[in-house]
């Protein structure tokens, strides 16, 4: 070493003044070469001193003697570090894009992509060149499973990472420990999504969760149907001790049972920052709600709690009352399909006096609670409620009526749906009524109503007036009571229907009806319906020109168009 930076010093010194010229217009020439346009974005020019007239010779002999120098060697080992940073980034682009992706530095979406353990093989050598990436989505590919650990030992490239989903993808216990053994290498990590793995539970799930207390920024776990069992719940329970910054937990479509809500909820209260708790289709049942109406008060945060689909739970939430009078931050409460009963709804009505945050409200196919719900309608916080979903809830005429008194107070309703309630028919004039242009309605289900004509024309009437002019979605299906006259009515006045997506007015499945008469009012409407995306039409039978023009119609706005083939055939017959 010493006799090389001999050999330079004297070689230096051996230099004639020619070679001293020449040497100054060699540096000349390459300093312009480094600053062209094409080679500038990819070699970033090197700091020399070039200013002060030094030699390179020298300048290479002297950065020999020590790294710490600027010198063509630095240079040399920038450049080799960038030809290498653009020559991976050309083959994570490679990569992504043959898989039908786009690529991206922050965010590596390769959902339903049927990956295979060589791709993710081949991803994990890739990782050294995203050292920006912080969402990465490996959703929806069953082939993944068992060769996680060919990723998971790359993720110390990837420090900034903040959500990674990899859901549905038929993990393994080893995958978990694996992932799990990794958590240390993304310490910024908010996000993790589970969801969909079998192998998760079947108390596999410890071989992540003894490794969670790494994760202490993660905000968001996702564990829907992972089949999560007793021994499961212990290990997530004992995992969200550590876990205090936690803001969202799904374990939706897991049967805990009450011992497993048990295990849960008695490690809630070091969650305080928990913002959304879902647990449908969990197999709750009336001890179940008792036990997490306990645990509820050290949620005082709770924005979101989902407790649908528990069909045991009928009966129970009288043991949840004070709980949920303390949860006064809560926007949407989701109790849809839970066999709720008067005395549920009766706690309801002594509880959301105290949820002045209360914007969305599912209640949807409860079928019992259908008169009682006009005690509760009034007690809500009707200015600040966007969505009201009473589908399938055996309306009775007086609650009706009680909605139809309210529907002026409800200013920023968004999504209403009265769906499958015969009554709602009976009084839809009167729910229209009050609507008027500044009205924010985007959804409207009203399918399996009995609507009429006459129901036609009043929705008519708010077109005209501009009350539905936000409407996005409007679901008339199962109808079949309303006549030509009404359809042709409506279609007259869809240019109140500006942004509309989706329209459904299909019929009941042992239904069939000719679509003839108003299919021309119908075709006269479409251009006036700019944002449509979506046409259900099933079963009302076309004649095979009719449905010819229906589809040229639609041919240039990309619309999907839901009409039965049997109904064209039946016609045709």
């Amino acid at each position: 070493m010493e006799s090389d930076q001999q050999r330079g010093r004297e070689a230096s010194q051996k230099r004639s003044p020619l070679d001293l010229i020449m040497n100054q217009i060699r540096r000349k020439t390459s300093f312009t070469e480094r600053k062209k346009p094409s080679m500038g974005r990819l070699f970033r020019p090197s700091v020399s001193s070039d200013k002060n007239g030094e030699i390179p010779e020298t300048k290479e002999a002297e950065s020999s003697e020590g790294k710490d120098s600027t010198g063509p060697g630095t240079e040399s080992s920038d450049t080799d570090s960038e030809i290498s940073s653009v020559v991976g980034w050309g083959r994570v682009k490679q990569f992504v894009q043959k898989l039908g992706k786009m690529p991206d530095s922050q965010s590596l979406s390769l959902a339903h992509c049927d990956l295979t353990a060589t791709d993710v093989v081949e991803l994990g050598t890739l990782l050294p060149f995203l050292a920006q990436l912080e969402v990465m989505d490996l959703s929806w590919n069953d082939l993944l499973g068992g060769s996680l650990k060919a990723l998971t030992c790359h993720l110390q490239h990837v420090g900034k990472l903040k959500v990674l989903k990899v859901s549905s993808c038929r993990l393994t216990a080893q995958d978990l420990t694996a992932l799990g053994e990794a958590l240390d290498c993304v310490p910024l990590l908010e996000m993790l999504d589970l969801s969909w793995n079998a192998g998760v539970g079947g108390g596999n799930l410890h071989c992540l969760t003894k490794h969670l207390r790494s994760a202490s920024s993660l905000r968001e776990l996702h564990l829907v149907d992972c089949h999560l069992s007793e021994a499961d719940a212990v290990a997530l329970g004992e995992a969200l001790l550590s876990l205090t910054c936690l803001e969202v937990l799904d374990l939706s479509n897991n049967k805990l049972m009450v011992k497993g809500v048990e295990h849960v909820a008695s490690s809630l209260n070091s969650t305080p920052q928990l913002k959304t708790l879902k647990l449908s289709m969990c197999g709750l049942n009336q001890d179940s709600l008792a036990i997490l109406g306990e645990k509820l008060k050290f949620l005082p945060g709770l924005e979101h709690l989902d407790l649908s689909c528990n069909k045991e739970s009928g009966g129970g939430f009288s043991t949840m009352t004070t709980s949920l009078s303390l949860l006064t931050h809560l926007k949407c409460l989701d109790m849809h399909l839970c066999c709720l009963t008067e005395d549920d709804i009766l706690v309801l009505v002594q509880a959301v006096p105290s949820l002045g945050e209360l914007t969305e409200l599912d209640l949807g196919s409860n079928k019992s609670v259908g008169g009682v719900l006009r005690s509760l309608l009034p007690v809500l916080p009707l200015s600040k409620m966007k969505k009201l979903y009473l589908n399938n809830c055996g309306l009775s005429p007086e609650t009706c009526q009680a909605l139809a008194t309210t529907m002026q107070s409800l200013r920023q309703l968004e999504c209403l749906n009265l769906s499958w309630n015969k009554s709602a028919g009976e009084i839809l004039q009167q729910l229209l009524e009050p609507l008027q242009a500044d009205c924010k309605l985007e959804e409207l289900r009203l399918s399996s109503c009995d609507l009429t004509t006459e129901d036609m024309l009043h929705l008519e009437s708010a077109c005209k007036r501009g009350a539905l002019s936000k409407l996005k979605l409007l679901d008339l299906s199962y109808n079949g009571s309303v006549g030509d006259g009404g359809w042709v009515s409506l279609f007259g006045a869809v240019a109140g229907l500006k942004e509309l997506q989706e329209l459904d007015i299909s019929l009941r499945p042992s239904a069939s009806l000719s679509a003839s008469p108003w299919l021309p009012a119908l075709l006269d409407a479409l251009p006036q319906l700019p944002s449509l995306h979506r046409l259900a039409l099933q079963r009302w039978a076309l004649g095979a020109g009719e449905r010819e023009k229906l589809e040229k119609s639609l041919s240039k706005r990309n619309v999907v168009l839901e009409c039965d083939k049997a109904a064209l055939v039946e016609k045709v017959s």
